[in-house]
């Protein structure tokens, strides 16, 4: 016997209708989509930070004068003494009207710190680039007249300090102050052993900004004469220059001095040219 359940129809299902137990096809189609569209930009994403690190050259080099300056810093760790501070010194045109000149090296300073290196104002003005190390020798001209310390002091000041502490010189004019002078170094049993601090006549003090230093030079009579008013060596080079700096050429002395220091020690900078230390 049939029942009214058997006697209804199926229900009718559309040919095109889904599964019922599966997503509807235009989601997955979507999601798809969506997904493909991340992966496009991730791509994308990647592809140009890439590009722009291959554009940017990667890490930034240090320049040249950047490696110059760094070096500089642990330069007098091994740099030779016969490089820095020559058993002599020559020069074609170093003396008055472009006379020449030559030096010979009396004595070579131990490395050390600033302390008692420097008069109260100068180790005060020179205090903001700190003092890694104070390199110094003294010499004589060949005639035996004048005595000249020559010192290189190497700071712990970056480039920006080295402008800082320059700029200030030059406003302040720091260079020519007499109670700014550097202190001599007088190695005993020298011609130089008389050379003490009231026979100073004149002096350059330059503060370098391609290379963490500061460079002096003081000049004074072998004889150990006094009472003579000092003066700055740039004045005393002057054309016309009567004072006794200016008449005996010790402003000359000082600056090739220095000069010449400046340069040997900027050279091995730029170069990275070490040697045997002390």
């Amino acid at each position: 016997m049939s029942t009214e359940a058997d006697a209804m129809p199926p229900p009718t299902v559309p040919h095109d209708a889904p599964p019922p137990d599966m997503p509807d096809m235009p989601v997955v189609r979507g999601r798809t989509a969506a997904a493909a569209v991340c992966l496009v930009l991730g791509l994308g994403l990647i592809a140009g930070a890439v590009a722009g690190s291959c554009l940017a050259g990667g890490p930034r080099e240090r320049s040249a004068a950047e490696a110059a300056y760094e070096r500089g810093a642990t330069l007098w760790q091994g740099i030779p003494v016969a490089q820095l501070f020559p058993p002599t010194v020559r020069s074609d045109a170093a003396g008055p009207g472009g006379a020449p000149r030559e030096w010979v090296r009396a004595g070579v300073a131990p490395a050390a710190d600033c302390t008692e290196a420097f008069d109260p104002l100068l180790a005060t003005a020179l205090a903001p680039v700190g003092c890694k190390r104070l390199l110094r020798a003294t010499y004589t001209d060949v005639t035996s007249s004048s005595v000249t310390t020559v010192g290189l002091l190497v700071t712990e000041a970056d480039t920006a300090g080295m402008r800082a502490l320059r700029k200030r010189f030059a406003d302040e004019r720091l260079d020519e102050r007499p109670d700014l002078m550097p202190r001599p170094y007088a190695p005993q049993g020298t011609v130089a052993d008389r050379f003490g601090l009231a026979q100073r006549v004149t002096w350059r003090v330059d503060v370098l900004t391609d290379v963490p230093a500061v460079v002096y030079a003081v000049t004074g009579f072998a004889d150990g004469r006094t009472g003579i008013p000092p003066q700055p060596a740039a004045q005393a080079v002057a054309p016309g220059a009567t004072t006794v700096a200016g008449q005996a050429g010790l402003g000359h002395e000082a600056t090739a001095l220095a000069e010449e220091v400046e340069r040997v020690f900027r050279e091995a900078a730029r170069e990275g040219r070490k040697g045997a230390t002390r």
